[in-house]
């Protein structure tokens, strides 16, 4: 199994992932989706190719609990369960955009799944604008959105919830996120 290293230092900070989400929120522009789409990428650790796909359809939004997110992969359906602060968030989002059941969750401009191109720029800018520019993190610029979904699977084993559970959410092995994030099970 080859998998990348992720090390401590790669992994963005709970309020770098805030303050990047609030500015993406900021400056978004005509295409209203990019906020929602990188909000669902962060803090249910989709890979953007699942949270482009996913449809209204796609998620249990019930009044004032918790809810589920299903994502489909290579013919593989996993659930998600949404907390209940996400599950208003996506509540509010489709009515306000007015989306029915059938619809895309995070459609382009066009109608169509969201690109890269719809949503790297805000990206970028939000990098530069949110991330630190020093000698030691310079690199960290230009770092493409799947450390969001990193970030999101180290902050759930850090807070304590089972290997296991976070790789079912996250559509890996228990043995695959002991390798990617080392840090995560030193002892």
């Amino acid at each position: 199994m080859d998998v990348e290293v992720m090390e401590e230092e790669w992994i963005l900070s709970p309020e770098q992932v805030r303050s990047l989400l609030k500015s993406i929120h900021g400056n978004a522009g005509a295409n209203r989706s990019v906020h929602p789409f990188m909000r669902t990428v962060a803090e249910q650790a989709l890979f953007p190719r699942e949270a482009r796909a996913l449809r209204v359809s796609d998620v249990v939004l019930p009044e004032g609990d918790g809810g589920k997110l299903t994502t489909r992969h290579n013919g593989k359906a996993r659930e998600i369960p949404l907390q209940p602060p996400f599950v208003e968030f996506l509540r509010e989002w489709i009515s306000d955009t007015g989306l029915q059941e059938n619809d895309l969750l995070f459609p382009s401009t066009r109608g169509k799944p969201l690109t890269a191109p719809d949503y790297k720029q805000i990206w970028e800018q939000a990098q530069e604008a949110v991330l630190p520019r020093d000698e030691l993190y310079w690199w960290r610029l230009g770092e493409p959105i799947t450390i969001l979904r990193d970030s999101c699977l180290v902050k759930w084993l850090t807070e304590g919830i089972s290997p296991v559970t976070v790789a079912e959410w996250a559509g890996m092995t228990p043995t695959w996120l002991a390798l990617r994030y080392p840090h995560c099970f030193r002892v």
